[in-house]
């Protein structure tokens, strides 16, 4: 079982000849962040964590480019049906479902968005370079945003499960607080962006998943002026401290890595 971070929160599962593809995104606010390559991904399934627009948005390109199936929550399929996106191919998931496509299986449980503290909201209110470089790309994001609202039942946590394997995957860095969720994945993914001191928000994952590895996504500055790049030098020693015995790294975009 190995993965592959395509930028933002988009991930490339595979095992054995199963892909499963999750929460893609095409960047396209920030030309300057590398390009999926749409065509050659050929995943088996998509599965979403939450149908906010830079994680379920663009799903209409990569149902052209002939994914067959997508898994999302039911207020996804209505946005979805909303905006013009084929909706014929769209499942229906919710919380404590299990799902098998191919050799993988994928178990979901209800999560959390993260929730925006004031200085990370300041950070773009007060920053020059909101108005002067980027005004017109936000007036269309908070556009966009508002045709892709969530609801609390709208968000996963994903468990895939192959080969001896376990994955984590959260689509944002929130935690339901009446679920149990399970530890010891063979690989967390946690997605480091929405706070002002991602490094201290992430520790009591870290407690509660207590993976033998972790990786960060959604790090990128996908869409200027709401996000920037964040810094990850504090990430690894946080990892060090609090989950010794684990692994941590920060991953390369279009690299596959070893689960």
């Amino acid at each position: 079982m190995r993965i592959k971070w395509y930028g933002t929160a988009t991930l490339l599962i595979e095992a054995g000849d199963t892909r499963i593809l999750v929460d893609p995104y095409l960047k396209q606010y920030n030309r300057a962040l590398p390009r999926i390559p749409v065509g050659e991904i050929g995943a088996d399934a998509v599965f979403i964590t939450h149908p906010h627009f830079d994680h379920f948005a663009d799903i209409g390109a990569f149902l052209e480019a002939g994914i067959k199936k997508v898994f999302v929550s039911e207020r996804g399929i209505a946005h979805a049906h909303a905006n013009g996106i084929p909706d014929e191919r769209m499942i229906p998931i919710a919380a404590n479902e299990r799902v098998t496509v191919g050799s993988v299986t994928v178990q979901t449980f209800r999560s959390r968005h993260c929730k925006f503290d004031v200085p990370t909201v300041l950070s773009v209110a007060l920053n020059p370079a909101t108005y002067l470089f980027h005004f017109r790309d936000g007036v269309k994001i908070l556009k966009t945003t508002k045709k892709f609202r969530i609801g609390e039942n709208d968000i996963f946590a994903l468990e895939f499960m192959a080969e001896g394997k376990k994955v984590m995957v959260l689509g944002s860095a929130g935690m339901d607080e009446n679920t149990e969720y399970p530890d010891g994945a063979d690989l967390f993914v946690f997605p480091y962006q929405g706070r002002s001191r991602m490094h201290r928000h992430m520790i009591p994952f870290l407690k509660t998943f207590a993976p033998k590895k972790i990786m960060i996504d959604h790090f990128d500055n996908a869409f200027p002026p709401l996000t920037h790049t964040v810094g990850t030098k504090k990430f690894l020693p946080t990892v060090k401290k609090y989950l010794p015995e684990a692994e941590a790294f920060v991953p390369v975009e279009g690299e596959w890595y070893e689960v």
